[in-house]
């Protein structure tokens, strides 16, 4: 009986030497890559099975790899790290379009610290960790930095505007700008004062000029900007406001109230939407319009007068509308502004909690004081003790920042930053700054 063959394995035949063949079984290896035939006429060749083989690189891709860059975070080290990958990240980091789309993207800068008045002169104290954490010395305000003799009134969009109390002028200082061009002296703007605030005490803000032109607080270094001043006659106790444009160099007309107010350069500008608005004494509000260039004085809610001025603040609400904070021994709390039918404004309590619960702490408080707020990240600044913290307001957590001993307002500075480093490549060295 012939011997049962499998299915799975059909016979070779290899050719003899007397021509007959011979059938046998032979088992496949999966892992043979190749067999030999040998015979008369096919002697010695080798027929080899295709190997896989090494995936070939894919071509470079910039617009690619821009998107993914882009998506870092606007940290002052993002970039910086990213640019000594390799040449060619460093290549697209350092393209200006690319910076200018960084920017655009994020849309708001991150916090990098704050600058605060001090018995040496105006310091920049940084609030965020290594490796972001900014050295003091990379903000010069000139002079300002080593004098006593200089209020700050406000930072907005890179700049910070600051008061001369000897000469009655206003300087504005672009730290970061002046890091960058000149890291000793700094640029800074040199404004005369109107010849009717020389004998006043007067408040004011700085902002980007294009705040009007669909603004995304990216290009503001280098880009004009305008001054709103804001002061009170001391006889009928009204506000008047002039605002100063860096394109022309001039200041505008007088701009008055109509109904007395108070107000006090210890509490800086609160930019919400288009508008400006400082904290007054008393339950009202000043407004500055800057679309309409229009002053008005607008109703604050219904805060009892025991609260004193310094543990109040204006703040901006989840919907973009003006929001007034209060700070009492107990509590911390935030009031909504409300629009009804007619124009009808009404103040409503939107958050209420505990101090104790805000810092988490065990004792008892001394005393607190509110010192600031920055409405590109929402967060205001609480004086404690002899120790500053910071609060998120949609999250209700706090951070704690420094120790300091003052209780003066703390004046927020955001901007996009990205630090000097100096990348070695063959005999040159490069900078890669902030343009």
């Amino acid at each position: 009986m012939a011997p049962r063959r499998s299915p799975r394995l059909p016979p070779q035949i290899q050719a003899s030497a007397d021509g007959t063949g011979a059938t046998r079984r032979r088992r496949r290896s999966p892992r043979l890559h190749h067999q030999t035939h040998a015979s008369e006429d096919l002697a010695g060749v080798t027929c080899q099975r295709p190997r896989r083989g090494r995936p070939t690189s894919l071509p470079d891709n910039d617009d690619m790899m821009r998107e993914i860059l882009l998506r870092l975070p606007p940290l002052p080290s993002s970039l910086t790290r990213a640019s000594a990958v390799c040449r060619r990240w460093r290549r697209l980091v350092t393209d200006p379009k690319f910076l200018c789309s960084f920017r655009a993207h994020h849309r708001k800068p991150p916090l990098l610290g704050v600058f605060q008045e001090s018995r040496q002169g105006v310091v920049f104290i940084p609030v965020l960790d290594p490796p972001d954490r900014i050295p003091p010395a990379c903000f010069d305000l000139g002079r300002c930095s080593r004098s006593y003799g200089y209020d700050v009134l406000g930072c907005r969009h890179g700049r910070v505007l600051l008061k001369d109390r000897k000469r009655n002028e206003a300087v504005v200082c672009d730290p970061i700008t002046g890091v960058v061009c000149d890291p000793i002296t700094g640029e800074q703007h040199w404004l005369d004062f109107p010849p009717d605030f020389k004998r006043v005490d007067a408040n004011g803000a700085v902002l980007c000029a294009a705040l009007d032109h669909g603004h995304v607080n990216h290009s503001c270094h280098g880009s004009p900007f305008k001054v709103v001043l804001v002061y009170m006659y001391t006889n009928d106790k009204q506000i008047l406001a002039c605002v100063y444009s860096s394109e022309t160099g001039l200041w505008g007309n007088l701009i008055a109230t109509g109904v007395p107010c108070e107000i006090s350069n210890s509490k800086p500008a609160v930019l919400i939407g288009n508008c400006l608005y400082w904290l007054s004494f008393g339950d009202t509000i000043l407004k500055f319009d800057l679309d309409e260039n229009s002053l008005i004085v607008m109703r604050g809610p219904p805060v009892t007068s025991s609260i004193s001025y310094e543990n109040r603040q204006i703040v901006q609400t989840v919907d973009g509308d003006v929001g007034y904070a209060v700070s009492s021994y107990l509590c911390f709390q935030i009031w909504r502004r409300n629009v009804i039918g007619h124009g009808v404004v009404t103040w409503k309590t939107w958050k209420t909690i505990e101090l104790q619960k805000i810092f988490r702490l065990s004792c008892r408080l001394v005393h607190e004081h509110l010192i600031g707020y920055c409405e590109d990240v929402d967060v205001v600044f609480f004086h404690v003790g002899f120790t500053v913290y910071m609060v998120q307001l949609k999250s209700m957590q706090s951070r704690k920042l420094y120790e300091i001993k003052s209780d003066m307002p703390c004046h927020p500075f955001t901007s996009f930053y990205i630090p000097g480093t100096t990348i070695n490549g063959g005999n040159r060295s490069e900078m890669l700054h902030d343009t």
